[in-house]
């Protein structure tokens, strides 16, 4: 991993009068400036979209890549979508060329535009990634709603408690003030924004109130991954040793039926709401040659509360349905055993969909190089991410760690 860049998630691009193509060339600009790469060294380009024909109108988006620099004309690229998992499948298409001994140096994009429609009309595009037609057809948000359900099987199976679930976003929200970067940074909040007040913290679907939720956000990284011949070759030319480079060890990629229902039905007899989340950690870790008792932070989806209150326990903190001890011990926080979303994640940073799997990778690179300014995770070494798509329909995850 050689570097990247990641925009100002707080910013409303059509406010400002640009589009979809201006975030899109000005982005990969300040990454191939902040990774001091030439243009014209980049082999081939991905970039996970989500909804851009519904945001956007613009489609076949592989084709900004030559907007950027003339060089990149005839470049090969491509355009990868899973939903809110879109940016990790368009890395893990970059990485399987650069294993298969295609390309040497590649440039992946993750980019959402979402604040361009009004609130309501946002939701009804998100809610693309569920089963249309199928499921969820009496919510007005799609997407409060199924999470709304996910709290619902957790209190069924296990037990729960909503000051769990504000804990989590009240750590989130607190996370997010350190970072320049993060969409609520200049959000204030008092203790009773944490409650189920109605006011200060109304109903959106369900049991999900305002404060569980992610951020509609428009935002885009990039990040450029190098064979190790390249990232040596790379290394060499910055006068800096290959072990401070971050690197991808290992990877876990899983899909499941769309149906949410059809999810928790088969799940019935497990341990874990979500088996696959559950497979994709371990695979991870298993290509890495690892375990949790290594990893020094995570970069988790939380789209809402209860899909990080999910990975707590998935990720194996604690016990399957006892993640509450992980938010009451501290464990999650920063200093913690385990530090979880030290960016703000989705709730304090920023959710702009396509974006989200490339953006928890830039910020687990920063981790381990000790480049994560007032979010750094002390001595962190080892960092997984885990990025979901849908209700889990699709789960990414990565374990990032120093070259050496």
């Amino acid at each position: 991993m050689l570097g990247g860049w990641q925009s100002d998630f707080a910013r409303n691009w059509s406010r400002e009068g640009s589009d979809l193509a201006d975030a899109f060339v000005a982005t990969v600009r300040q990454g191939l400036d902040a990774a001091a790469l030439d243009a014209d060294e980049i082999e081939t380009g991905h970039v996970g979209n989500f909804a851009a024909e519904l945001f956007a109108g613009q489609g076949l988006i592989g084709g900004f890549f030559g907007l950027v620099d003339p060089a990149w004309n005839g470049l090969p690229t491509a355009r990868h979508e899973a939903a809110c998992a879109s940016g990790s499948v368009a890395v893990l298409a970059a990485t399987a060329e650069i294993e298969a001994g295609r390309y040497d140096l590649a440039c992946v994009v993750g980019i959402e535009q979402m604040r361009n429609v009004p609130g309501r009309m946002a939701a009804q595009h998100l809610g693309a990634a569920a089963w249309t037609g199928h499921e969820f057809a009496d919510a007005e948000f799609v997407w409060p709603r199924a999470f709304s359900d996910l709290a619902d099987e957790y209190d069924r199976r296990y037990g729960l408690r909503y000051e769990h679930l504000m804990r989590i976003a009240e750590i989130n929200f607190g996370n997010a003030k350190r970072n320049p970067n993060a969409q609520t940074r200049g959000h204030h909040f008092t203790p009773a924004h944490f409650t189920a007040d109605d006011i200060l913290n109304p109903v959106i679907e369900g049991r999900t109130r305002k404060m569980d939720c992610g951020q509609v956000t428009d935002g885009a990284a990039v990040l450029f991954l190098a064979s190790p011949a390249r990232a040596a070759a790379y290394a060499r030319r910055r006068g800096v040793p290959l072990e401070s480079l971050a690197r991808i060890s290992g990877w876990g990629h899983r899909s499941a039926p769309i149906s949410y229902a059809a999810k928790v039905q088969a799940s019935a007899d497990d341990p874990y709401v979500f088996p696959q989340v559950r497979r994709a950690i371990l695979d991870a870790r298993a290509r890495a040659g690892t375990d949790i008792a290594a990893i020094d932070a995570v970069e988790t989806h939380d789209c809402f509360t209860a899909t990080e209150y999910m990975a707590i326990d998935h990720l194996g903190l604690t016990d399957p349905g006892k993640s509450w001890q992980a938010i009451e011990d501290g464990s999650i926080e920063l200093g913690g055993r385990l530090p979880v979303n030290p960016s703000g994640g989705l709730i304090g940073l920023g959710h702009p969909v396509g974006a989200t799997g490339v953006r928890m990778l830039l910020d687990a690179s920063k981790q381990v190089t000790g480049a994560a300014g007032a979010c750094q995770v002390e001595g962190a070494r080892r960092v997984q991410t885990l990025n979901i798509g849908g209700s889990t329909t699709t789960t990414v995850s990565f374990i990032v760690e120093r070259a050496a």
